[in-house]
């Protein structure tokens, strides 16, 4: 397995020692260096890749070799640390209330006795609502998929994945399938090859060890513990947003720029997703809702998070800096479009543009526009796909959902609505999200654009919906049958009393 490690940050006001001899993909340590201890490095510098060292940035050494377990145990004894100097100052976290909620492990029990009783799974409960990369005590380990490497899968697997990226702009797409065949890999894979295929890589010249070390970072800094907002989630929107972009009054419109953005807003729009919701962390006086004043506040946090990876890695670093703040600054408006809350505001606004007929795809502003839109409709299209696509999202979305009530109702919180399973139905949740959220954004653009696409999902939707109530009335009839008579009496009773123990599926609508 190629390892990279990245190690202290060498001071950039002084001159790299006479002892590191900088060339091209490679250097050399003098004998008398006593960093590693290592053999003479004319041997290390005969092994497949050997020591590298990227003279064009100066912040960090790479150490690439195959199989380095004695260097790893010497790094890991000198504690080494990862210092970044990209002038982002990440958010502080520690002046702020917090409740004692480990948030990446919801699925787990929690406590909220004394800290002397605690477990060691309880006591880290205290860790801060995180980015994902502060998870592991050593970040020798940064940038470096958590997953068994792709290259050691069996190449019938690696092959068909390569056949389904060549369908990648098909509706259809299976994306827990294409995430399987690439060992958990799916939002990597699919988003480098969209890059490539774009042409944008080379456009831009990017560096590519830094794009694929950014993105998998990405990757690692989505809560895999979550059952819905998760890189799965974040792979699925980006193929869809890149349906969006084939459609022909974007396709002929969006620049290069527009493109990049678009796939790099929906790889990060969810970026270090806690699997609870705003209202969720406003009332618990979280530092986020403190920090953002209780505004967008994921929204803000999956922002910030992706323009620290993006500093981190120095992806934009060989751009002119105006470029890359304005580049960074898009990429938030984009994300920050995806806050479920201003979805009326969006809507209205792309409901009276459509009505003028005032939409010119010239203008950069309204290219914006159209593609926060996009990213609107990228975010919630699952209930838009195939059936069996669109029920295992809707299961995943509701039991995180339940989750989030689970720890509510535990901590003597107000359960969050839509997050008590004592009263929802997956079935439910779905056809009231469809009916009021998902309906009127994908009616209005079906207005913008009426391709065959646009129906297709116009057509997937009403099927669901309409799957979802012959369950529900099924679920009820099968209920009511296999009531006895003394079940019934004690439920007729229990109504009397209150009936807040009737799921909202079995009434009248």
């Amino acid at each position: 397995m190629e390892v990279c490690y990245q190690l202290p940050v060498l001071p950039l006001d002084r001159p790299v020692p006479k002892h590191v001899l900088s060339r091209r993909g490679a250097i050399s340590f003098s004998s008398s260096s006593s960093l590693f201890g290592a053999p003479d490095p004319r041997q290390l510098s005969q092994r497949r890749g050997a020591i590298s060292y990227d003279s064009s940035d100066q912040t960090a050494l790479y150490i690439r070799m195959l199989g380095a377990c004695v260097v790893f145990k010497q790094l890991l004894s000198r504690d080494v640390r990862v210092r970044s100097q990209v002038g982002f100052e990440p958010e502080r976290r520690n002046s702020h209330p917090y409740l004692c909620i480990d948030f990446r492990t919801l699925h787990t029990r929690l406590g909220c006795g004394s800290a002397a009783g605690r477990s060691a799974p309880e006591r880290r409960v205290h860790r801060l609502l995180s980015f994902q990369r502060y998870l592991h005590s050593s970040r020798l380990l940064r940038g470096i998929p958590q997953q068994i490497p792709l290259h050691i899968l069996d190449e019938d697997y690696t092959g068909q994945a390569r056949c389904m990226l060549e369908k990648v702009g098909n509706w259809n797409f299976d994306i827990f399938l294409f995430d399987r065949l690439t060992n958990g890999n799916s939002l990597i894979s699919l988003t480098f090859h969209l890059l490539n295929q774009y042409g944008l890589v080379e456009l831009f010249q990017l560096d590519r060890v830094k794009l694929w070390r950014f993105l998998v970072m990405v990757q690692e800094d989505y809560h895999s513990d979550n059952p819905y907002h998760n890189a799965v989630h974040a792979a699925d929107v980006t193929q869809a947003m890149y349906c969006f972009m084939r459609e022909p009054k974007l396709a002929k419109s969006l620049t290069s720029c527009d493109l990049l953005l678009g796939l790099l807003a929906a790889g990060t729009h969810d970026l270090d997703h806690p699997g609870v919701n705003q209202p969720f962390l406003i009332k618990t006086n979280h530092y986020l809702a403190t920090l953002y004043k209780n505004t967008s506040v994921l929204e803000n946090h999956h922002w910030k998070s992706a323009v620290g990876l993006l500093r981190e890695t120095g992806l934009f670093s060989h751009m002119p800096a105006e470029d890359s703040r304005n580049m960074e600054r898009d990429l938030g408006s984009l994300i920050l479009a995806t806050d479920i809350s201003r979805q009326n505001d969006y809507l209205s606004r792309f409901r009276t543009h459509l009505d003028r007929d005032d939409l010119c795809l010239s203008s950069c502003s309204h290219r914006l526009f159209i593609l926060q839109m996009a990213l609107k409709c990228a975010d919630i299209c699952n209930p838009c796909r195939p059936w069996e696509l669109s029920k295992h999202w809707s299961e995943k979305v509701c039991k995180e959902f339940f989750q989030q009530g689970d720890i509510e109702k535990k901590h003597k919180l107000e359960v969050s609505q839509l997050c008590d399973r004592e009263i929802n139905t997956v079935g439910n949740i779905q056809m009231g999200f469809m009916t009021y959220v998902v309906e009127p954004l994908f009616a209005e653009w079906a207005r913008f654009s009426d391709t065959r696409l646009s129906q297709t999902m116009l057509g997937h939707m009403g099927l669901n919906k309409a799957s979802w109530g012959g369950l529900q009335q099924d679920q009820t009839s099968v209920s009511e049958e296999a009531e006895p008579g003394g079940a019934r009496a004690d439920a007729e009773e229990a109504a009397g009393s209150g009936s807040k123990d009737i799921p909202q599926g079995s009434r009248g609508s």
